[in-house]
């Protein structure tokens, strides 16, 4: 089986880029063409560390693969940069939709931080308009084409701040005009969810849906704090989630598992895990495992039933897609179009919508991967 450059590959003569796909992890700071970078660091007199688009491209592949997410994240610097103006949050969020449009997707949850787009001047309900007025312009754009897709915000505070409750605040006055859900990000290590109780409970007692990045820079505690303190619906990557497990045989499918009480939870629970295959093996969160795709446990939990999606995290720092990423666990893990499937389903059922809508998603996986 050979990836092609777009990260398309054929499973039965079917295009994997064809196939309906959910995307619930997928940051707008990470998702911002480089050409754009180029264009919007030029109007805003950023410099940047490469002045071509394909430079632009290395330059994140290189910085991205560090087996650290601090390391990572430092890339968002010109993302972010070029992203403080209501234009350029509108731009990004637009060209977001048609990205995701041509690579299958048919729903998706764009997270990103408002608080860290007001160095030109917006208040934070301007810059959540700016970014939902681009969104709204990119599901027209594809409606026209003959394409349907629906994008929601999710409106992320940064862990290490202190505008957590003010962000859950802006993310339930805009509940009604497109956001749908609530997370904080950044470094985790060291800045659990407990630091942000007050927002949790606020959002808790209006009933808006929640999803924490853990497990991915910190162990089981992180994790633990996230559905305790965050009341989390979904984990934002939870990949060491495997370290509460003891595996005492694995031949082929056949695995012998000692579940420890977390990942027991987590498993009959059916709490999403929003796993990024390439992000975890950038960020070192499968160090414990290994650094190819192939040492990431995402099917050793695919086996032990844990509802496992799959998503891209950040498309520009990680050079992916989500076709790329499905085709990368193809290839590490021979899987084939009924696994795919699955892991469509368990994220249509995993999204922020209305049990109607999670159904209809449902509805349109199954009638896209039968007409292949």
């Amino acid at each position: 089986m050979a990836i092609a450059s777009d990260g398309d590959i054929k499973i039965d003569g079917v295009s994997l880029r064809a196939l309906p796909k959910i995307s619930l992890h997928d940051h707008l700071d990470g998702a911002v063409r480089p050409a754009t970078i180029i264009e919007l660091a030029a109007e805003a007199g950023l410099e940047l560390p490469a002045s071509d688009e394909q430079g632009l491209r290395n330059w994140f592949a290189k910085q991205s693969d560090t087996d650290s997410l601090e390391a990572y994240l430092t890339a968002f610097e010109y993302t972010v940069g070029v992203m403080q103006t209501a234009p350029a949050l509108t731009r990004v969020a637009r060209e977001f939709v048609q990205d995701l449009v041509a690579d299958g997707v048919i729903y998706g949850e764009v997270r990103w931080a408002p608080e860290q787009h007001l160095a030109g001047g917006l208040s934070l309900d301007e810059a959540v308009e700016a970014v939902q007025q681009g969104l709204e312009q990119g599901e027209d754009l594809a409606d026209r084409d003959g394409h349907s897709i629906r994008i929601g915000q999710i409106l992320s505070a940064m862990r290490h701040g202190d505008r957590s409750l003010k962000i859950a605040e802006l993310a339930l006055n805009h509940r009604d005009s497109g956001v749908v859900g609530f997370d904080i990000a950044g470094p985790e290590d060291g800045f659990p969810a407990s630091d942000h109780r007050a927002a949790f409970d606020l959002l808790a007692e209006n009933f808006m849906p929640v999803t924490v990045h853990a497990g991915e820079a910190a162990g089981l505690a992180s994790i633990r704090s996230a559905l305790l303190d965050g009341r989390a619906l979904r984990l934002g990557h939870g990949v060491r989630l495997v370290s509460d497990l003891d595996v005492i045989t694995r031949e082929g499918d056949e695995v012998q598992v000692k579940f420890g009480d977390l990942a027991r939870w987590v498993r009959d629970r059916e709490i999403p895990l929003e796993l990024s295959p390439s992000s975890n093996v950038h960020t070192g969160a499968i160090e414990a495992w290994g650094s190819d795709i192939a040492d990431h446990p995402f099917d050793l939990l695919y086996q032990l039933g844990f509802s496992v999606t799959v998503n891209v995290d950040n498309r520009t720092m990680s050079g992916t897609s989500l076709t790329r990423e499905l085709a990368l666990l193809v290839e590490a893990f021979g899987y084939d179009l009924d696994d795919l499937e699955t892991f469509q389903f368990n994220a249509a059922s995993a999204a922020f919508l209305p049990v109607e809508e999670r159904e209809e998603l449902v509805e349109m996986i199954a009638e896209g991967f039968r007409g292949v």
